[in-house]
């Protein structure tokens, strides 16, 4: 008979390994009975399980191999969660274990190991003693160092100026009272002065007009709209173009792609099996409408990190705010990763990275493996994150899978239904598609890997890939048919997770070593009072909206008005817009960033409001030139000394070449044309990537409505540094290369559009060449040319014609030429989107071709294609003063 201690010590046994499995016990410090207790299982496992688990089960079940039916067995939680029959392991209970049933079964078909032989029975009873006595597993041993308070952290806490309460100071009294037109003006002003610089003369009112118009609309202000503030003498004359610029649609577009860029805004998962994200502009004209209304940024940063969560009036507003959840949702992911645990803790690193750089400046994702390197951010202030987005369902509407194909990777369960209700499919259809999709996956699961079906065919593939060509596509059109998210009625976002749990520390940032489990909540760098305790059963999105939308956090409103004063400046306040943490910069003008940011907290969080006060000031209003002593003191002009030149983005050089021609469509786009898409891998330079180079060739819409799938970049955007959509991007590069003039000397979308307007000009007979010229000036330049800019461009003309008569081998225009002419003058509504095939349908070689040649036809058509050509290529178009 046992005896009481022995029961209580195998009992001890048993729960002891699982507490280390959880927390860094070591056995040295426990009692020398219960160190013992505790070591004979994990000896028992080390030397007895683990040899046999790797000789008979790791090749097809481990992370150095693969996880076949979704099982690991070289780690403890993969056994306790299973794969895709359930749990492998019960603890204490080898005859319910499914590994125990498998290693019995008597269906050889399904008795494992299938790729040696089978156990014998001392193999079978060491693995059923080993579970039955508590399945012991080695402790992870954390490092000493997580968790350990470090003084020199805590002074830096108290110490780095971006983690101090927010102030509000008053400005600065200075010696040219006269010359501030704002407390923002007094405080640039105090800063010039203690440095004895003088800020230059006011811009210009044509360059301020289009400075104006670029800024805050991403397109050029057009002549009427020039006539308009040059003839308005009134006082308030600024103040009233502000307002009309303010209240335009353009303005929603221009400022909702500065969003996009911190969002990573992309219509596909990204390079590994690029899957597209068919229903991913409805979160872009969620974003669009929400500038455009002005929507409070506060409310606004909590739409989009918890807005599944917030109440709704009705219906639709509940679908938006589902929809701005994409916010989370549409990142980056390696769908082709073999391990889910894995695939889930990236996509939570993705998630955290995106929240904290976008939101507060700060790079969390740096304390994923170990404590942040410079910043006070230990990697319990990352899980802490972590858990209140393992707690949150992805619902992308992907999973991982090593090497699938078709539509492997999508998952519609997984995408976030809309409320809108969902026809009916016909019941008739239906039914004979299901009937075909079962005939066919039966003919696909008899032939597939079987000497037969890896025979090769004909054409030199395998005899088995038309079966599964048929059973992809019945089950594509299947899918159309039926699913309500292929049929529109959903969208990428995500939602509270079925487990609502803390997350445990993994060491090393390894998604498979556990350690301890973190508490949700925040980084504690600096405190942030008020914000409620996350409940056991939420995840805890909406208490981390309140944590950093609050007043108290130091960070949110400083890094909001920061990035709004570099779009509108050059150089925010803090140069380094994403990061301002220890490595980042020193903000230029603190007083004047605090007072930014209390006006901004205090005026109801409006974005609009803080853009007119900043445009409204002097120093937004000062000219561009440099001064060779303000130069030499001041060189990035970080004081403000003038208007920073800027050049246009890609988006706005594009918008700005079709609206010169007068080709742009000013209504926004439809959809996109990635929703025509389904979510399978799409190869860069395959059939699908062709249809979607070949929409935005043709679109005619502004830039932000083009197809943005990642890897995929229009080609008229692609020469002007695009923003990189796997990363929260402040800040864009402004490069300046050769590929950049050979792009607006050669590339096609240049060409058709000079071709276009300079057709246009030539058939113009009822206006002199000079009128023509200035007319050409005012439409792309926004100004008039000079007398001998006039001069220059007539000599231009006439040189030009006679070359090219000279040049050409006969008269009259080629049909090639016809052709590029006919597209180029098409009706600009005439916008087409090419229809995306099934890429099991098709060969899936390389479908991209060099772009056409465009050539004018006649002698005076090239020349005022040339001319018009010119000023696209010139700096002053490029460049806003």
């Amino acid at each position: 008979m046992t005896s009481a201690p022995e029961i209580s010590l195998r009992v001890r046994a048993r729960w002891l390994p699982l507490v280390l499995l959880s927390f860094p016990l070591h056995a040295a410090a426990l009692p020398a009975q219960e160190a013992a207790a505790v070591g004979a299982p994990v000896e028992f496992f080390e030397k007895k399980v683990r040899p046999l688990l790797a000789e008979k089960c790791y090749s097809c079940h481990s992370a150095d191999t693969k996880p076949s039916g979704g099982l690991r067995v070289d780690d403890r939680r993969g056994l306790l969660e299973g794969g895709k029959t359930g749990p492998a392991l019960v603890v204490g209970n080898p005859d319910n274990s499914l590994l125990v049933q498998r290693l019995r079964h008597a269906d050889e078909s399904k008795r494992m190991p299938k790729e040696s032989d089978a156990l014998t029975d001392s193999e079978v009873e060491v693995l059923t003693t080993w579970i039955r006595d508590g399945a012991a597993w080695p402790a992870e041993r954390i490092p000493s160092g997580i968790g350990r308070v470090r003084p020199e952290i805590e002074a830096l806490k108290m110490s780095h100026w971006a983690w101090q309460p927010l102030k509000n100071p008053t400005a600065p009294e200075v010696r040219d009272a006269a010359w501030a037109k704002s407390d923002v003006d007094r405080f640039v002003l105090s800063g010039l002065e203690k440095e004895g610089l003088s800020p230059v003369a006011d811009a210009d009112r044509t360059t301020l007009i289009r400075r104006l118009t670029f800024d805050l609309t991403g397109l050029p202000p057009s002549p009427v709209e020039i006539d308009q503030f040059l003839n308005d003498t009134r006082p308030g004359a600024i103040d009233t173009a502000v307002d009309r610029l303010l209240d335009s649609p353009a303005f929603g577009e221009q400022w909702a792609r500065h969003w996009l860029d911190l969002a990573r805004y992309g219509e596909s998962s990204g390079p590994s099996r690029n899957i597209p994200y068919p229903h991913a502009w409805k979160y872009r004209d969620y974003v669009i409408d929400a500038v455009q209304r002005d929507v409070p940024y506060n409310r606004f940063i909590g739409e989009q990190i918890a807005g599944d969560l917030l109440s709704a009036g009705d219906p639709a507003s509940r679908d938006r705010l589902l929809t701005a959840t994409g916010f989370l949702a549409l990142g980056v992911k390696d769908v082709n990763q073999r391990f889910k645990e894995r695939f889930i803790m990236d996509n939570v690193d993705e998630q955290i990275d995106v929240v904290s750089r976008a939101v507060i400046g700060l790079t969390v994702s740096c304390a994923r493996c170990h404590d942040h390197k410079f910043d006070p951010i230990g990697m319990k202030d990352y899980y802490a994150l972590a858990g209140i987005f393992t707690s949150t369902e992805d619902c992308a509407g992907v999973r991982n899978k090593m090497g699938g194909a078709g539509l492997d990777y999508y998952d519609p369960s997984t995408l976030v239904r809309l409320t809108s209700p969902v026809p009916a499919a016909d019941p008739a259809q239906t039914a004979k598609l299901q009937a075909e999709v079962a005939d066919a996956k039966k003919a696909w699961d008899a032939i597939r890997g079987t000497p037969e079906g890896l025979a090769k065919a004909a054409d030199g593939r395998p005899a088995q890939r038309p079966y599964r060509l048929r059973f992809e596509k019945l089950q594509g059109e299947l899918q159309a048919l039926t699913d309500p998210a292929a049929r529109g009625h959903a969208v990428h976002g995500v939602r509270e997770s079925k487990v609502i749990a803390d997350t445990e520390l993994r060491v090393r940032g390894e998604a498979e070593r556990r350690g301890p489990a973190i508490g949700r909540g925040f980084i504690s760098t600096f405190p942030v009072p008020g914000v409620e305790p996350i409940p056991a059963g939420e995840s805890g999105r909406r208490q981390l909206v309140q944590w950093l939308v609050s007043p108290q956090n130091p960070l949110t409103a400083r890094v909001a008005v920061n990035r709004i004063w570099a779009h509108l400046f050059g150089r925010g306040l803090v140069s380094t817009v994403d990061n301002f943490g220890v490595k980042g910069d020193a903000p230029s003008h603190p007083e004047l960033l605090d007072r930014l940011a209390t006006d901004f907290i205090n005026g109801g969080w409006s974005v609009k409001k803080s853009i007119r006060a900043l445009v409204l000031t002097r120093a937004y209003q000062l000219g561009a030139e440099a001064v060779p002593a303000n130069v030499e003191k001041d060189p990035d002009n970080r004081l403000v000394w003038r208007h920073a030149p800027r050049r246009l983005s890609a988006e706005e050089l594009r918008d700005s070449i079709l609206s010169g021609t007068g080709r742009l469509l000013p209504r926004p786009a439809e959809g996109s044309a990635a929703a025509t898409l389904k979510m399978v891998e799409m190869r860069d330079n395959g059939q699908e990537a062709k249809g979607i180079h070949t929409a935005a060739d043709t679109a005619r819409h502004r830039s932000l409505y083009l197809p943005l799938l990642r890897g995929v970049i229009p080609k008229s955007l692609e020469a002007f540094d695009p923003v990189t959509q796997s990363l929260v991007t402040g800040k864009r590069d402004a490069t300046t290369v050769p590929t950049q003039a050979l792009f607006m000397l050669n590339a096609a979308f240049v060409r058709e559009q000079s071709l276009a307007y300079g057709a246009a000009l030539a058939r113009d007979k009822e206006r002199s060449p000079a009128q023509l010229v200035a007319q050409a000036y005012r439409l792309i330049l926004g100004r008039l040319p000079t007398e001998a800019e006039t001069a220059r461009a007539l000599t231009f003309l006439t040189d030009y014609a006679a070359d090219f008569q000279s040049g050409s081998s006969g008269a009259g225009e080629s049909a090639g030429s016809q052709a590029v002419l006919a597209k180029a003058e098409g009706d600009a509504g005439g916008e087409t989107t090419s229809a995306v095939v099934n890429p099991d349908d098709v060969d899936r070689t390389d479908a991209l071709g060099p772009d056409a040649a465009v050539q004018a036809g006649d002698a005076a058509t090239a020349a005022w294609m040339g001319f018009v050509q010119a000023l696209f290529a010139s700096a002053e178009f490029r460049y806003v003063r």
